[in-house]
């Protein structure tokens, strides 16, 4: 499994599969492009995921990470065809995210929309918290 860092504020992506360029496609397994960005009220990770139903995507959140999964089925290619070119991605894939401290992933929120995959996860609510520690007496 691979791991990028993608930028000095401990934002990882941990990649399913280690394969690169159009290998993904002969060996059933491809990572989607994904730009990940904050906003003053969050993070917003966007998929590229076009030619995908919302019901074949898979979003699991534990702890601090958030894993993205799911199969894009190959419904059009004839059964012995010779590709001249071959750009596109199918088949089963899966992305990893972990988060820097800062965000509440259990608010996250996820729309599938024109072929694009969008999850806004918000900031963590600061709660400061005030703790009462209790002096024993001494001997």
């Amino acid at each position: 499994m691979a791991v990028t860092r993608i930028s000095s504020s401990a934002l990882f992506v941990n990649r399913a599969s280690a394969v690169s360029g159009r290998e993904g496609s002969s060996n059933g397994h491809w990572v989607p492009n994904t730009d990940v960005y904050a906003t003053d009220s969050g993070l917003v990770i966007k998929v590229e995921l076009a030619g995908m139903r919302s019901e074949n995507l898979e979003i699991t959140v534990e702890g601090n990470r958030i894993k993205i999964s799911g199969n894009r089925p190959d419904g059009c290619r004839a059964p012995k065809c010779h590709f001249l070119v071959m750009e596109i991605n199918y088949g089963p894939f899966e992305s990893e995210l972990e988060l820097p401290p800062g965000y509440d992933l259990s608010r996250a929120r996820a729309a599938y929309l024109n072929g694009f995959l969008r999850i806004d996860v918000p900031r963590a609510e600061a709660h400061p918290q005030t703790t009462k520690v209790t002096v024993a007496p001494g001997d």
